[in-house]
């Protein structure tokens, strides 16, 4: 009896649907960079409703209920604070980097690990490997849905405070409330800087863990020494504040090596290519 074998592809043909593979990769994610940045203004019109709905329902169903419009407007400005925080970083960011702006390279380089050789501006942006496509895609994916994903969790953990509330709470509220409406706006902020290459993004991007790590520290340091709070929320809050401390940590684990070695990278925001 005879055995039979499946025929292995040879390397030629293995390079060939690599190339394919990653071709149709990269046609996708140019689509996709396209589509984020031509409908972005549907997706803020979108975005406003979702939070508004959301947050009306919220304080439909707080456990103090609302007696007139006034009173409604108290609980329900943090959720208002949270719809439009990122579309102001949206506008900011679009407003100082228009489509098709030339931006210099800053002066003081800080990545000079490797050995590279730097391109002018035309050189560099009409390289095969210019532009926020492929890989960094995700990045860019991952920088936008940071904002609903952050804002969502917010709203599910932290319930609508009504005036009458006690002091933890009314701190609780505003606390996280400034968490995600500066965090928001400055994520914002990276992914307009990423997706239009503007050669401070990545600065802008570590900027961005820093004052992230810092929020959360100062949020945990506040109510370690804020009197009244029940233990069950004092640990709901740690734990939240845990996650989201782990979140930036692996973010920047996972980016910051290919923000400093990707060839794209260096090409898109350093204007500069491998010796």
């Amino acid at each position: 009896m005879k055995s039979s074998t499946l025929p292995f592809p040879s390397d030629h043909r293995l390079k060939e649907l690599f190339s394919m593979a990653s071709c149709q990769l990269r046609e996708r994610s140019r689509s996709l960079v396209v589509f984020l940045d031509t409908r972005m203004e549907g997706l803020i019109v979108a975005w406003i409703a979702l939070i508004l709905m959301l947050g009306l329902a919220k304080v439909a169903i707080a456990p103090v209920p609302v007696t007139s419009f006034a009173a409604g407007l108290v609980p329900l400005l943090p959720y208002l604070l949270i719809a439009f925080s990122p579309v102001a970083g949206y506008r900011v960011a679009a407003g100082s980097f228009p489509k098709g702006l030339l931006s210099a390279q800053p002066i003081v380089r800080l990545c000079r690990y490797g050995s590279w050789r730097q391109l002018d501006t035309l050189s560099a942006r009409q390289n095969p490997a210019f532009g926020p496509v492929g890989f960094m895609a995700s990045l860019l994916v991952g920088l936008l849905l940071n904002v609903p994903f952050r804002s969502l969790e917010f709203m599910l953990a932290v319930p609508a405070i009504a005036p009458g509330a006690p002091d933890w709470a009314h701190v609780l509220m505003w606390a996280m409330t400034a968490d995600v409406v500066v965090m928001n706006f400055f994520y914002m902020i990276c992914f307009v800087m990423a997706i239009r290459s503007v050669p401070l993004f990545p600065r802008m991007l570590l900027f961005a863990w820093i004052a992230d790590v810092v929020m959360q520290l100062a949020i945990a340091q506040q109510f370690a020494a804020l009197p009244g709070t029940p233990p069950e929320v004092a640990s709901a809050l740690q734990t939240l504040i845990e996650g989201n401390l782990q979140k930036v940590a692996i973010s920047a684990f996972v980016w910051i090596p290919y923000l400093v070695l990707s060839e794209r990278v260096n090409i898109t925001f350093r204007q500069r290519v491998r010796n």
